[in-house]
């Protein structure tokens, strides 16, 4: 492989890969999607399908939101390992661009029931759980290993190019358009996903297999309890991250809440808080790989700082100061990501990696449907205040188990990484 010039090094790996580019800008695309109509159906059905009880059916919505990646994490598992991932990544954007479709018509042509919206987002989150681990494991297939750090912050910042561009947009399209405008724009962002994906070569065989029928030396693939069996430091990582999630998680449905019964707003709002978490995850994505010190230590430190920021909309009810705390939270949030990922990389061998990243996925995502029903169900029976509160309190013993996990300072399975180039954030500021 040709090495890069120092000019060409200078750019964003989005620009300089045109592989990786072109599949990452497909991610944004499909997060985006599903992150607009999260956004936009939440707060359909707490200002407008439910009456009464929103809090409770907003929580419910997000916690069907969240299912498949949880239920499904074995059989995605297989089939990242199984099928060539550029045909399982361009399947998964195409069935979640038909189901946003049919769900359009659906609801340009009557009345959308509440259950529809419902099925609809079953549907658009078990692509997205084929979809996100597919191209967490594909990474070393589009990149050097040099540029891991690089295309892990690109890979991670879709998630907050996510909330900020399809967050922003969910609730005022669902004010302007309706349920069907949103499906709409869903549709055609999951269609536009998979026409660029099928238009890239991944370096690996179309299928999985190849590299054994080639004669390539590949590791036997391991159980999930033998895997975190043999790395009791990672085990102990997705543990407090687990638990972490139940109250950082919540926010998707804290924050419409806060927004109805405190500050009397309407979807405008809404956009400005989630741009507001976004913006600040994809400055975390951007800085996370210059963030000093052990992943560990970093990591502790963020979910302390997540605690305090997530506590200041419970004690002051103006917009600035929530946004600002939303900005820091999405920061630490984007530098977690980008350490312990990028770590996760290295560390877990190229065969376990279609069975860890989908697992990681589903233990991480193992809190969201709980975390949405409790506080949607608390929101209809405490303040929203009081509910953030929570939130900042519940992430304080996670920060102490993270750092109390032995191996803290020095893990054994974990080796430094070598060096890799800063990336360069998009549009000049990644």
């Amino acid at each position: 492989m040709t090495t890069p010039t120092v000019s060409a090094r200078r750019l964003p790996l989005v620009l300089r890969n045109r592989a990786f580019g072109t599949v990452w800008l497909g991610q944004v695309l499909t997060q985006a999607a599903v992150r607009m109509f999260q956004v936009g159906i939440s707060w359909w059905l707490i200002s407008d399908a439910a009456s009464g009880d929103g809090g409770f059916a907003a929580g419910l919505f997000m916690a069907v939101s969240t299912l498949p990646a949880v239920v499904l994490a074995p059989l995605v598992a297989r089939a990242i390992a199984r099928f060539a991932h550029r045909s399982l990544l361009r399947t998964a954007a195409g069935g979640a661009g038909a189901a946003a479709a049919a769900l359009a018509v659906w609801a340009g042509a009557s009345e959308l029931p509440v259950a529809a919206a419902y099925a609809a987002a079953l549907a658009l989150a078990t692509c997205q759980a084929f979809f996100d681990p597919c191209l967490t494991t594909s990474v070393p297939e589009l990149v050097d290993d040099a540029d891991i750090e690089a295309a892990t912050g690109f890979e991670l910042s879709t998630q907050s190019l996510a909330s900020l561009g399809g967050a922003l947009l969910g609730a005022l399209v669902v004010d302007a358009a309706g349920v069907a405008g949103l499906a709409v724009g869903c549709a055609a962002a999951y269609v536009t996903a998979a026409l660029l994906i099928a238009t890239v070569r991944f370096r690996t065989a179309e299928h999985p297999a190849a590299n054994a029928a080639a004669g390539e030396d590949q590791a036997p693939r391991r159980t999930l309890r033998q895997l975190l069996g043999s790395m009791p430091y990672v085990r102990g990582i997705l543990l407090c991250f687990t638990a972490a999630n139940l109250f950082t998680t919540a926010v998707f449905v804290v924050m419409p809440l806060y927004t109805a019964s405190v500050l009397h707003g309407d979807g405008a709002t809404v956009a400005l808080l989630e741009a507001s978490l976004g913006v600040g995850t994809l400055v975390g994505s951007f800085t996370g790989a210059r963030v000093p010190g052990r992943p560990a230590v970093v990591g502790t430190a963020c979910l302390g700082a997540m605690a305090a920021a997530l506590a200041i909309p419970g004690l002051i009810a103006a917009r600035p100061a929530i946004a600002g705390s939303l900005l820091l939270t999405g920061w630490c949030v984007g530098v977690i990501g980008v350490r312990f990922v990028a770590l996760f990389q290295r560390l877990v061998p190229a065969a376990d990696k279609p069975a860890f990243f989908a697992v990681m996925q589903a233990v991480l995502g193992a809190t969201f449907p709980v975390a949405s029903l409790l506080f949607g169900f608390l929101g209809d029976h405490l303040s929203a205040q009081t509910l953030c509160l929570i939130q900042a309190a519940g992430l304080v013993p996670a920060a102490l188990a993270l750092a109390l996990l032995p191996g803290h300072s020095r893990p054994a399975e974990a080796p430094d990484p070598a060096p890799a180039p800063e990336p360069t954030p998009a549009g000049g500021t990644r």
